[in-house]
């Protein structure tokens, strides 16, 4: 725990708090980071929408994860938005930043219908949670279809099907004028608060059970959890936009006032980054599932081969000597 900090203020973080022993949140903000992702390609206002909450989401169910793992969520649809990817990295050490990278693939000239909500832009498709431990463990994976009409829906859709966790969302993303980080001369910003009631002991002996989970029931609670629940969401839900976007009130300041009555709990903030783990030797991985024939027809005029990452934008230029064989002259 730490007291009132005026960094918090600002986004670019993640405050974890507890309300009671079984129901945890996060509040997040993005700023500078989501400012970044976006840079990195041309996006439709609607694509850096989806991005920006897709980004949000991931910040706070990443938050959870230990130092050194990789969180990923991966949405895919069959609309005119093919592909949301975000990964969030778990600082290396305690106290240290976390780092966060996103892009997306889409149809740009089907963008210009007119959706009925931000789902209609993915179409059919599914929302997927992979956890990477490191070397040496597999990884983990739930998906579950997209759901609702946002994507803060599936995410509840998603922890309640695949985690038997009762979760709720509230997100806002927009456009701001007076952003320190301006393109074209408006910056992106976004802020969300996450609750998730978890089981207590007795909670986890049910939810264990083998036809609970294939049959997707939830563990079950008694009137005082239900009714704590319920009444943690109300308060919640009472959260005003500028609230949780700031900068000028702190999260810590928002969370004593809607939940004042509660046990409320605060912890050291998790501060944000964007970050890219590519590197060459990772692109030459990836090449290297290819064949000599497909490598061949990759060879640009130079006698060499190219390859952009999807997040960063890095520029990546390799010699055939580099994946194992020498062009043919």
């Amino acid at each position: 725990m730490s007291p009132e900090n005026d960094n918090d203020s600002y986004n670019d973080s993640v405050l974890s708090f507890m309300l009671s022993e079984n129901i945890r949140g996060r509040f997040a903000r993005i700023d500078k980071s989501l400012m970044t992702i976006l840079s990195q390609h041309n996006y439709p206002e609607k694509v850096s929408r989806l991005i920006a909450e897709a980004s949000l989401l991931t910040v706070m169910i990443g938050q959870a994860i230990k130092l050194r793992w990789k969180l990923s969520l991966q949405i895919r649809g069959s609309g005119p938005i093919k592909l949301i990817a975000v990964d969030y990295f778990a600082p290396k050490d305690n106290g240290s930043t976390a780092d966060i990278r996103a892009y997306a693939k889409f149809d740009p000239e089907k963008l210009n219908t007119s959706p009925k909500s931000d789902l209609y832009l993915l179409g059919k498709g599914f929302f997927a949670v992979l956890i990477d431990q490191g070397v040496g463990t597999e990884p983990y994976q739930g998906i579950t279809p997209l759901t609702g009409d946002s994507l803060a829906k599936s995410a509840e859709k998603y922890f309640e099907q695949s985690e038997q966790l009762p979760t709720a969302f509230k997100i806002i993303v927009g456009q701001n004028e007076i952003s320190e980080n301006l393109r074209d001369g408006v910056g992106w910003i976004g802020g969300g608060m996450m609750l998730q009631q978890l089981p207590k002991e007795n909670h986890y002996k049910l939810s264990s059970d083998k036809n609970l989970k294939e049959n997707n029931i939830l563990p079950k609670t008694n009137d005082s959890d239900s009714e704590n629940w319920c009444r943690t969401n109300i308060l919640m839900n009472t959260v005003e936009e500028l609230e949780l976007v700031g900068p000028d009130i702190t999260p810590r300041t928002v969370l004593n006032r809607l939940f004042h009555q509660e046990s409320l709990v605060l912890f050291d903030s998790q501060k944000l980054r964007f970050g890219c783990s590519c590197s060459i030797k990772k692109v030459a991985r990836t090449l290297s599932i290819y064949s000599s024939k497909d490598i061949m027809g990759m060879i640009t005029e130079n006698g060499d081969v190219t390859a952009d990452c999807q997040f960063c934008g890095h520029h990546y230029v390799l010699d055939t000597n580099q994946l194992g064989f020498k062009a043919q002259g």
